[in-house]
């Protein structure tokens, strides 16, 4: 039986994707800074509340303090005031089950950094030092994603990664590949032995009685482009082995020349499980959010 599809709650941007975005798959959305990403995956993650009864969860990877705005976003447009999870210090798996305890809705892993996480802007003992803190950073945000799913989570957005010419040298991505393949896309048991690890089987029981089906959790990965012109992301080839290639669902936004006036529009350039469309749909940012003609 085919799941309901994950929808942003805009009529003409669901109707493109067929209903939505599909449950268990990655979904890039690609812009230049200002284009209203974070806009929309907030209002994606928002949608979460009428469709699964929880909101979905914001992992705000930025590493500079940089502004991205989630929290007056959410609490303008939604009405949802954003509460931050902290992870400071050893990692402490005794909120896993303690379900009155809020475990926060907004995650932002690298925010006292105050630096970027590329390998070319470190020195090398500097590099050295972050990966050895990563492993740290890694579990305890292997435990509150894990939190976030027995607690019927069914969403997580990402965003605030820089970009970078290799993956390979970014912490942020580095992060992301971990949380992606060993967390989200892990059937929840296994998800369950990578937070507990030598205390699982003191868990197991705990995590038998709080199961979730992996499948249906979907991931929208904020991308931020050096493109601003619709035209210039359009004409970009998608790589191999890359994010955009792993993706199920690629979204460009960007912005458009007509008539000697500049304005918005996007583009759905892939998206498997739904027919394709060669449209161009114009939006606006507006103090409601984003309307799509």
């Amino acid at each position: 039986m085919a799941m309901a599809r994950q929808t942003f709650g805009i009529e003409g941007l669901d109707r493109m994707l067929g209903g939505g975005l599909l449950p268990g798959t990655l979904t890039v959305l690609a812009g230049a800074t200002g284009s209203g990403k974070t806009q929309l995956g907030l209002r994606w993650a928002n949608a979460g509340l009428a469709a699964d009864g929880r909101r979905g969860v914001i992992c705000d990877l930025s590493s500079r303090g940089d502004a991205q705005n989630h929290e007056a976003y959410a609490r303008d447009q939604f009405g949802w005031d954003l509460t931050e999870h902290v992870l400071d210090g050893p990692v402490d798996l005794a909120p896993v089950w303690d379900f009155e305890r809020p475990v926060g809705d907004y995650f932002h892993p690298f925010a006292r950094s105050g630096r970027r996480v590329t390998r070319r802007d470190l020195e090398p003992d500097d590099w050295h030092a972050w990966k050895s803190d990563l492993a740290r950073v890694l579990r305890g945000s292997a435990a509150y994603f894990y939190s976030q799913f027995v607690r019927g989570s069914r969403r997580v957005v990402v965003d605030g990664i820089e970009p970078t010419e290799r993956f390979a040298e970014s912490i942020q991505f580095e992060f992301f590949e971990y949380l992606y393949q060993h967390v989200l896309r892990k059937e929840d048991e296994w998800a369950a032995r990578e937070v507990f690890r030598e205390l699982y089987r003191a868990n197991a029981e705990k995590v038998h009685a709080h199961r979730y089906d992996h499948k249906a959790i979907g991931c929208l990965y904020l991308y931020t482009t050096p493109h601003v012109l619709l035209d210039d992301l359009m004409a970009q080839p998608i790589g191999e082995g890359d994010i955009f290639s792993n993706a199920n669902t690629i979204i460009y936004m960007g912005r458009t020349r007509e008539a000697g006036r500049m304005g918005r529009a996007l583009h759905v350039a892939k998206h498997r499980g739904s027919a394709g469309s060669d449209e161009i749909h114009p939006y606006r940012l507006t103090d409601r959010g984003m309307e799509i003609d």
